[in-house]
């Protein structure tokens, strides 16, 4: 009897433990809103999805989450997620204009927004990257391992924000070889560009007519038409902010890694913890908030003697030794 009433004891003690996990997972409602492309889509998404996902793994405390598929539902979802969750995460600066007016309706919630600057507003936090950093070192990879002297870039919207991937990418080209030349073409201009895969194959293809042999892709979903065709042409492409190296191994040559997962996963963590503060972040080389991708599907071909001469123009930004210019500079 006594072991019996002992093992209820545990049992009960057990319960009670998960009865707190629970409550505590319910007190707790994070939210993320996918932008254009959805969370598959192997890119910028993807990686916003794999922070919520860690963060789920290790709390075990579910998130909220939408994907949009047109521009005219981001108010709504912003509205909706606000009313039921304690801290709402926007993946994508196209949801600057709405989250400003979402964000002062619901003072009381927390409010991140990924790829875009708003400042001093009490409840949003903003977090950007230097894409330039991260876009110059697989410059200067596709640099040291093209045999024509022509790279290519395939970016999905034409904005700023790509235009600084582009930008970073063609320092890092000229750093090694000044007489080295990149080819830009662009998707398009609405946000149907981050989808077009065909239109990425297309305008790689053409570029790899003109000689290019190495193809960097900044295009979200779209930029898997430009790897598709480098690894058809048996040529080389550059993947981006996810890491895309196992898509086309042997082709591949490396992936711009853009730590959108981190953001994610922060945020929700910190909010949980009472340590989210409002406000703008940067991350760059220096915060490892952008990189390279080295691992089994890409390590033959990115070979030591290229990763020591990145590794070296790493640590020189980080240094401060080496200046790498954004875009946004360049058009003041």
């Amino acid at each position: 009897m006594r072991a019996i009433l002992k093992a209820l004891a545990i049992l009960g003690v057990i319960g009670a433990g998960t009865a707190a996990a629970t409550a505590e997972s319910a007190e707790f409602k994070p939210a993320v809103i996918f932008d254009m492309g959805g969370k598959f889509d192997k890119s910028f998404n993807e990686a916003a999805y794999r922070g919520a996902e860690k963060f789920k793994a290790e709390t075990g405390i579910p998130y909220a989450e939408f994907e949009v598929t047109n521009e005219g539902q981001r108010d709504q979802a912003l509205r909706r997620m606000a009313q039921r969750s304690d801290i709402v995460v926007a993946v994508g600066f196209a949801f600057a204009t709405p989250l400003e007016k979402v964000a002062a309706e619901f003072p009381d919630k927390k409010f991140v927004i990924i790829d875009y600057t708003m400042e001093n507003k009490p409840n949003i936090q903003s977090v950007v990257f230097k894409e330039h950093e991260g876009s110059f070192l697989v410059g200067m990879a596709a640099a040291l391992k093209s045999r024509t002297g022509k790279v290519g870039f395939v970016g999905g919207m034409d904005i700023p924000l790509i235009r600084n991937f582009a930008f970073g990418y063609e320092q890092g080209v000229k750093h090694v070889n000044p007489n080295g030349q990149v080819i830009q073409n662009y998707t398009g201009t609405t946000p149907a560009a981050w989808t077009d895969v065909s239109r990425a194959k297309e305008l790689a293809i053409s570029q790899i007519d003109q000689g290019a042999d190495v193809i960097y892709a900044a295009a979200g979903q779209a930029g898997l038409g430009a790897l598709e065709a480098a690894a058809d042409k048996k040529k080389y492409s550059i993947g981006v902010d996810s890491n895309q190296n196992y898509l086309h191994p042997g082709s591949v040559l490396t992936s711009m890694v853009k730590r959108v997962d981190v953001a994610v996963y922060n945020a929700f963590k910190d909010a949980k913890e009472g340590t989210w503060k409002p406000g703008a972040l940067s991350l760059g080389l220096k915060e490892e908030g952008v990189g390279y991708a080295v691992d089994e599907y890409n390590r033959d071909i990115l070979t030591p003697d290229i990763q020591a001469k990145l590794e070296e123009a790493r640590q020189a930004i980080i240094e401060g030794r080496l200046q790498v210019k954004d875009y946004q500079s360049t058009q003041q």
